[in-house]
């Protein structure tokens, strides 16, 4: 069940803001566990759901319906795929971002500092280089800027230093090894795995290159849905929710290629949410990991 795998986080929010035509074309960027999939599925008699993931174990959570296909690629590929399926404009994009609790949950994928487990972090095997990588390798302003920027860790440059000291006795491996340097360098009166969990996210951002992904999916966003086409994000963290809110304000030019493939618009979104919609206490006490959630939907003019 994809509960099992993850519990789609503002479920009903996010499905009532892609207003679905129950013969539309529907784009799920963020395929996981299948939960927001399954629902917009059931509201679909001739239309099409395409869903993207690059985790390989999502696809064991494929829902056996005509009207769905999904795509084992990343969303930042989404405007070629879709042009190879000759889908020439959607109805609606959803995109839960984040880490599922499958992969929170894995002790071999290194997401978590619950276990000691390799230092992997990759969302698809196929990226080249593991967290562990990148600790033992990239020069101590490097990860003072991982940290800085992907995590804001007020004290970057001491971390980074305490990192490049360690590997130098002993090649960082293990997530135990980097939870036991970050408890090191904690600043006093700070609880340690508080501390931790923008570390663990500033590495995962970094492995994946997560914001930048996010950038190039909201931008092929805007070209690919139809005019009145709902965008729907729900974001965990301030950096992905800054990109998104900033994107939503931007006026986004539209090449002349665009325009033939996809039906020239007007260039501005309209924002349906004027503040992001979160979690009800209900959904927190059902589901605590949705406690940072924020939902923004947007319409193309």
């Amino acid at each position: 069940m994809e509960t099992d795998y993850h519990i789609p986080v503002l479920l009903a929010e996010s499905i009532a803001g892609l207003e679905i035509n129950p013969k539309g074309i529907y784009v799920d960027a963020t395929f996981g566990g299948g939960g927001h999939s399954r629902v917009i599925l059931e509201k679909l008699t001739t239309g099409r759901l395409i869903g993207f993931d690059r985790d390989e174990d999502a696809q064991a959570n494929i829902p056996q319906d005509k009207n769905f296909t999904l795509v084992p690629h990343d969303y930042a590929h989404m405007q070629n795929y879709l042009r190879y399926l000759k889908i020439n404009g959607v109805d609606g994009i959803l995109a839960d971002l984040g880490i599922s609790s499958h992969q929170v949950d894995t002790a071999d994928r290194g997401f978590s500092f619950r276990f000691d487990a390799p230092l992997d972090m990759r969302m698809d095997q196929l990226i080249p280089k593991t967290a562990a990588d990148l600790l033992n390798s990239n020069s101590e302003s490097q990860l003072q800027k991982i940290f800085s920027e992907y995590g804001e860790i007020k004290n970057s440059k001491t971390l980074a230093r305490a990192i490049v000291t360690s590997r130098r006795i002993k090649a960082l491996e293990t997530t135990g090894q980097l939870l036991d340097i970050a408890g090191t360098v904690i600043p006093s009166r700070e609880n340690v795995k508080k501390y931790a969990a923008p570390v663990f996210q500033a590495l995962r951002i970094a492995v994946n290159d997560e914001l930048n992904a996010l950038k190039s999916f909201l931008e092929q966003s805007f070209h690919v849905l139809k005019k009145g086409g709902r965008l729907v994000v729900i974001t965990y963290h301030s950096l992905e929710d800054r990109i998104v809110k900033n994107s939503l304000k931007e006026e986004n030019e539209i090449s002349d290629t665009d325009a033939v493939i996809y039906g020239k618009s007007s260039d501005k979104w309209l924002s349906v949410t004027r503040k992001p919609i979160t979690p009800t206490e209900a959904e927190l006490r059902f589901n605590p990991r949705s406690r940072s959630a924020k939902l923004r939907i947007a319409e193309k003019r």
